[in-house]
């Protein structure tokens, strides 16, 4: 703003001392021919009175051609009749009135050195005086506008200060604020209040739902052990209720990974637990080997390396089984490799494959918050919702009919244990 203010008032100086001079240029031609016109007049008319007598030269007036003694300098030979500013010979600068006097030229030369370094110091000056109150009005414009913006800038700087943790933040005003600025903060205030109150419903909300699913959960999984401790249990059943034990689990997990997608990523170091890949991993295969064997499949861990990783539990459980339950679904014989590459964990299947269309069409659909079962798998979406919230990365890469290969980075989460 201030920028382009002052490149107005100097564009405006600019155009005032342009138009000035030609102005002055056009009034010292002006001058100029009336002065040695009329000097030329009266050269003619005391001519014409007296024929004999001759015109005396002054000190910055000179008249040349006008009798032999005083021929037309080579300057002003050829000098067409009329005025001619700025000539210069003998070293020194003539206004010369050029004029035909019987069939001959002659020329009414007046000095104007000193008028021109007069005119030069006064442009200067007039041109000094125009920059200087430039930047005065520069310096005027910019202490204006910084008196105007700096409650605007205090105003911004106590939004940015707000915290979405804290409640009961408020804008306050001093007594001299504008009433723009107080409407914006009355407005602003009012929406603090509203969605404080709605967050507040929304952690209840949370806070119930997390208590009321669990504890249901928990009960089947409870009574699916005691029912499968039971002697005389037939294996088929025994298989069902292993199944049911297993789906608890997972829906426990899928629970918790919920709560941390409704928890802001600074405050989940609180629930979060070091963890190791290389001993988790196991744990994770042996929960999906029945699933795995029912379709004929092997699943293959690669020896792993100690890799500790700073992260809820239950969320890791969650997103690394549900990526190897969508390897198994997807596949329909053969071997399904995992292994731990830096901070990431690789699954290999050996499924169908998808075309490079079909793997953006997921990704699309994770951007949208949809991926949905369809060659995607269960849990896509929640899973590239978790990765953005904790810094996670997931790719997917396939060739049709040579199977898929997903990559979990968890290197954001990686660390050394204390």
């Amino acid at each position: 703003m201030v920028q382009g203010l002052l490149a107005y008032a100097l564009l405006v100086s600019v155009a005032v001392y342009g138009y000035g001079f030609l102005v002055n240029e056009r009034a010292e031609q002006l001058v100029w021919t009336a002065l040695l016109e009329a000097e030329f007049d009266h050269i003619e008319d005391r001519r014409a009175l007296s024929p004999d007598e001759r015109w005396s030269d002054t000190e910055t007036l000179f008249l040349y051609g006008d009798e032999a003694a005083s021929p037309l300098p080579d300057a002003l030979r050829g000098l067409a009749p009329g005025l001619h500013d700025e000539v210069v010979f003998g070293g020194k600068e003539w206004v010369v009135l050029v004029r035909e006097v019987d069939g001959r030229p002659w020329a009414l030369a007046l000095d104007i050195g000193d008028f021109e370094r007069r005119e030069i110091f006064v442009a200067a000056s007039v041109l000094a005086a125009m920059l200087v109150m430039v930047a005065l009005l520069g310096l005027a414009i910019g202490w204006g506008v910084d008196r105007l913006m700096r409650p605007m800038r205090e105003f911004a700087q106590d939004i940015a200060g707000l915290s979405p943790d804290r409640a009961g933040q408020r804008i306050a005003l001093p007594a001299d604020a504008s009433t723009e600025l107080a409407v914006i903060a009355d407005a602003l205030n009012d929406f603090i209040v509203r969605n404080e109150q709605y967050v507040e419903r929304e952690r209840a909300f949370i806070d119930s739902m997390s208590h009321e699913l669990r504890t249901p959960v928990s009960v089947i999984a409870g009574a699916a052990e005691l029912a499968a401790a039971q002697p005389g249990v037939p294996d088929a059943a025994r298989q069902q209720i292993a199944r049911i034990r297993r789906t608890g689990h997972e829906v426990e997990r899928l629970i918790a990974l919920l709560l941390v997608l409704a928890k802001d990523p600074g405050r989940l170091a609180r629930s979060s637990d070091w963890i190791d890949l290389a001993e988790l991993l196991p744990e994770i295969i042996d929960d999906h080997l029945p699933m795995a064997r029912e379709k004929g499949l092997a699943v293959v861990l690669d020896a792993p390396e100690r890799c500790d990783i700073l992260a809820p539990l239950p969320v890791v459980q969650a997103a690394i089984g549900n990526l190897l339950r969508n390897a198994i679904e997807n596949s329909d014989s053969g071997t399904i490799d995992i292994r731990v590459d830096g901070g990431a964990v690789v699954i290999d299947d050996p499924g169908h494959g998808m075309t490079p269309e079909e793997i953006s069409a997921i990704y699309a659909r994770m951007a949208r918050g949809g991926g949905g079962r369809e060659r995607g798998g269960i849990g896509l979406d929640l899973i590239s919702r978790l990765c953005g919230h904790l810094g996670w990365t997931l790719d997917i890469a396939s060739r049709p009919g040579q199977g898929t290969t997903t990559r979990l980075d968890l290197s954001a989460a990686r660390g050394a244990r204390g």
